[in-house]
């Protein structure tokens, strides 16, 4: 019989050891871990992150979730009160326990319109699995089997299950593995007006990148398709935010052509955009969402795909066993964490905290490096927000991506003590809800050391 080693008593050395001899890192280049060993983070609070004698200042809100700050200590105590009173029940056949009830009626409360009916699981792909198999049986029992496909949209992403990274707008995520064949999702354009804008009017281009996707929908065949799912905001890959004339119209689009709105609130749920969800910041009202990362602000899994009234009573009209679920759906434990996490935001008035004094802070200061050489557009929304590269501003070219100027960028902010995320010639920022305006202009210095660093650099080349 084997013991299981004392961490307290190992040097950092062999904690990075063990790590790379048994441990596969998620979204990570093994060879990055041969030649270096994992940075391991020992410690967090607030908005500082602390492993190996570093502390870093967290911009990315761990990946977006963290948005109540780390090491909360009441989070902590439901976390032991949980776990002492039920640290596990299923929540099959006809079972629940009270903080999932609570939850369940909570997120109801919040989410926008008709948005009534709760389906929990672990994770955004978890989440947006669900959505997957329950749209197409929805159709099937409204007696329209045929409609079968989903459209997103380029420079998507929705998670890395299966079916999750199939909707992904980055083929990279599709190859390797073989997904999408035979092809049940197709891609309409994203609303990237910088990008793809050229000199069109923002709001123009807002209602061209919503006809794409009804160009795809009679592309594909109305009657064949199932739904469209897409972000508010195109978080993972470059923090893309539609011009305003984009959702109302893409709603009208999708019930023109009785075509189900998922909306992925998976990044942008819980109060990032200065609302509770982007639905209210971009009017629209979609038929189903998927929440996860600000659910529990990451402080355990837990996500949810919440189902209009009119769509919740097709999936139920029919006295069948609903053959879907997973063994910790509706954790007990989880479910009360991130009902103290909703109550902390509330209580703390974090949403509109964001809306109305550090969101626009947050604007300003990251609009201050609009005019460096090497930005090309600033844009935030809330606390997301992103510092567009450049080669040239007056044409919007793009670096070629292999040079990686971004992440070279990133580094030298990181050597600064601050952590952003690099995403292919974009820098994306998407703090925790309580950071200060202190901490973002501390940011600001450091993002402007790493441009100038680097430019420094282009130019000695």
């Amino acid at each position: 019989m084997t013991k299981s080693k004392d961490v307290s008593s190992m040097d950092l050395s062999a904690l990075q050891e063990l790590d790379r001899s048994h441990h596969i890192h998620p979204f990570t280049d093994p060879g990055a871990l041969r030649s270096a060993p994992p940075f391991i983070v020992e410690s967090a609070e607030g908005v500082y992150i602390r492993g190996q004698n570093i502390q870093l200042l967290d911009m990315m809100a761990g990946l977006g979730c963290v948005n109540i700050g780390y090491g909360r200590q009441e989070m902590a105590d439901v976390a032991a009160k949980a776990m002492k009173e039920l640290s596990y029940y299923h929540s099959f056949a006809a079972v629940s326990n009270p903080a999932a009830a609570l939850l369940s009626d909570k997120i109801a409360s919040l989410a926008p319109g008709p948005l009534n009916k709760v389906f929990f699981a672990n994770s955004g792909s978890e989440a947006i699995e669900t959505i997957g198999k329950l749209v197409r049986l929805y159709w099937r029992r409204k007696g329209k089997s045929s409609k079968q496909a989903f459209i997103s949209r380029d420079l998507s992403y929705h998670g890395s299950t299966m079916f999750a990274a199939s909707l992904n707008g980055l083929q990279s995520m599709h190859k390797p593995f073989g997904l999408n064949e035979p092809k049940m999702v197709h891609h309409a354009a994203t609303p990237f007006w910088y990008r793809f804008g050229g000199g069109s009017d923002p709001e123009e281009f807002g209602l061209l990148a919503a006809q794409s996707v009804e160009e795809k929908i009679l592309e594909v065949g109305a009657d064949k398709v199932a739904a469209f799912i897409a972000e508010p905001i195109q978080g993972t890959l470059g923090a893309i935010i539609p011009p305003m004339s984009y959702w109302p119209a893409v709603e009208a689009i999708c019930k023109k052509h009785d075509v189900l709105l998922v909306a992925d609130e998976v990044l942008t749920g819980c109060g990032r955009t200065g609302n509770w969800f982007a639905q209210e910041t971009f009017n629209f009202q979609a038929d189903i969402m998927a929440i996860s990362k600000g659910l529990s602000s990451g402080y355990q899994p837990i996500s949810a795909a919440v189902f209009s009234d009119e769509v919740a009573e097709v999936l139920e009209k029919e006295d069948s066993v609903l053959q879907h679920g997973f063994t910790t759906s509706a954790h007990p434990v989880s479910a009360a964490i991130a009902l103290k996490n909703l109550e902390i935001i509330e209580r703390e008035n974090l949403v509109p905290r964001i809306k109305d004094d550090v969101g626009p802070k947050f604007k300003i200061a990251l609009e201050s490096l609009s005019d460096h050489v090497l930005v090309g557009e600033v844009r935030t929304c809330g606390l997301i927000g992103a510092i567009e590269i450049a080669q040239d501003k007056n044409t919007r070219s793009q670096f070629p991506v292999d040079m990686g100027i971004d992440h070279h960028i990133a580094n030298h902010i990181m050597m600064k003590g601050v952590i952003i995320r690099p995403a292919g010639n974009v820098l994306i920022l998407c703090p925790p809800y309580i950071v200060t305006e202190a901490e973002i202009n501390f940011a600001i210095e450091a993002i402007k050391h790493g441009l100038d660093t680097v430019l420094d650099l282009i130019n000695q080349s």
